[in-house]
């Protein structure tokens, strides 16, 4: 389901794409090249969710072994919600591909490996937010999704990355609690994901994973779970006269609905294709002749993807928890974002005694803000929107667009007291979008 021509690609389309582009790359933690469990198994784990348009609004899949898009999956069931919660298609429907009750894979006589989901009874998603294994496979076929055999997702650096970290933990090396953390090696656990804000002021977040190296076989982390890893959430309420902070995003929206200001347009298609796989630069709608300031009200929506320890972000159901400060406590997404998984937050302090120890608590997120100001007859008086992002670890790799339509990647904190890390050649630099051969705002831990 895609755009039709000359239209512009949703929210829904644009983080999905930008996944997709992720998932095919050997280099992230997710598809091809996802990481390998205890057992030398990959499971691969992902999700979408948008803050309206859509009955589910989220939907999530996990323990999969053949689906080479696991975020097309996540969005597909999203997408089938509608009919599968009215029951209007997908009755009686039954995969069977297979005569293995166990597994989705067999030998043939010829020597040639046949595979595809076990055979059970999905008839459709119906009304479930959370799908795994044979079940969610078997809608993955019936979608007409691409599988492919496990031998697709296979990387020698993941693979020697798993039996390192073992045989370290044999050694002595490493405790066995710690099998996926090391204070001396890198061992993946970032996440990838994206967040996208269309033209509608709908905003998306996808994520998708392999999970943590060395994970027990049949873990299931944040990425799928509605509000751990990823959550998208859209509220109305009347402009406060109090705001946090005079510099703050929010205090900026409102400012600018009491002042002449002029209007950024959207040329192109966002941006052609380059955008078809990057959120919308920030855009205004032209402010009109200032109406009372008390009639104002506005809608404000908010959308994240997390990356790093998954337990962690479990324990603290990180990126709702993000989303309820920034709605209750009336303040901007940002330094609600920040209060989760910045320095010293909620994320850092759920790990006590054991931060930087094991692991537990690291982790950062992404994530767009949108605020539209409406007058007493509903029009839109102002829209504005911005890019989110903090960490409490060392680094998180992420890109972005800015306000002059310029990409930008960034690994360390802006702050100066991360002196002694390694350079990445044009890190901070803005380029120009038609220079890059793949940009997008995403992160990965």
């Amino acid at each position: 389901m895609e755009a039709p021509a000359g239209t512009m690609p949703t929210a829904l389309e644009v983080a999905t794409y930008a996944v997709t582009l992720l998932e095919d790359d050997p280099l992230f933690n997710a598809g091809k090249g996802a990481v390998f469990t205890r057992d030398g198994i990959q499971q691969l784990e992902a999700s979408v969710m948008v803050t309206r348009g859509y009955a589910k609004r989220a939907a999530g899949v996990l323990g999969l072994q053949h689906v080479k898009n696991p975020i097309l999956l996540a969005r597909a069931i999203l997408e089938h919600g509608e009919e599968d919660l009215w029951g209007k298609k997908g009755q009686g429907h039954r995969d069977d591909v297979s005569n293995n009750s166990t597994g989705s894979e067999k030998q043939t006589e010829a020597g040639n490996y046949c595979f595809g989901p076990a055979p059970v009874d999905a008839p459709s998603a119906q009304g479930h937010t959370l799908l795994f294994g044979a079940s969610a496979e078997s809608l993955a076929k019936k979608y007409g999704l691409e599988l492919r055999h496990r031998q697709y997702f296979f990387t020698k650096q993941r693979w020697d990355e798993h039996v390192r970290s073992l045989d370290q933990e044999r050694a002595g090396c490493q405790a066995q609690y710690l099998a996926s953390w090391s204070a001396d090696e890198y061992l993946p656990q970032g996440t990838t994901g994206a967040v996208a804000l269309d033209s509608e002021g709908v905003v998306c977040c996808a994520t998708s994973t392999g999970g943590l190296t060395n994970k027990l076989t049949g873990r299931i982390g944040d990425t799928p779970m509605p509000g751990a890893g990823y959550w998208a959430e859209e509220w109305d309420g009347a402009v406060s006269h109090k705001v946090a902070s005079p510099s703050s995003f929010w205090a900026r929206a409102v400012e600018a609905v009491r002042h002449r200001g002029s209007a950024l347009e959207f040329t192109g298609a966002l941006r052609e294709l380059v955008t078809d796989c990057l959120l919308p630069t920030p855009f205004l709608y032209g402010p009109v002749p200032e109406p009372c300031f008390s009639q104002l009200a506005t809608t404000r929506s908010f959308a994240t993807s997390g990356t790093g320890n998954g337990d962690s972000f479990l324990r603290v159901n990180a990126a709702r928890t993000a989303a309820a400060i920034a709605r209750w406590k009336g303040i901007s997404s940002a330094e609600a974002l920040t209060a989760v998984t910045g320095p010293n937050g909620e994320l850092q302090r759920s790990a006590g005694d054991r931060w930087m120890v094991t692991g537990e608590g690291e982790g950062g997120m992404i994530g767009i803000e949108s605020v539209v100001v409406r007058d007493a007859e509903g029009s839109i008086v102002d829209s504005r929107s911005e890019i989110i992002q903090d960490h409490n670890c060392p680094g998180m790799f992420r890109a972005w667009v800015d306000n002059d339509g310029k990409a930008v990647f960034q690994v360390w904190h802006d702050r100066a007291d991360m002196k002694g890390h390694h350079d990445f050649v044009g890190e901070g630099q803005r380029e120009d979008i038609h220079d890059c051969e793949k940009t997008f705002l995403y992160n990965d831990l």
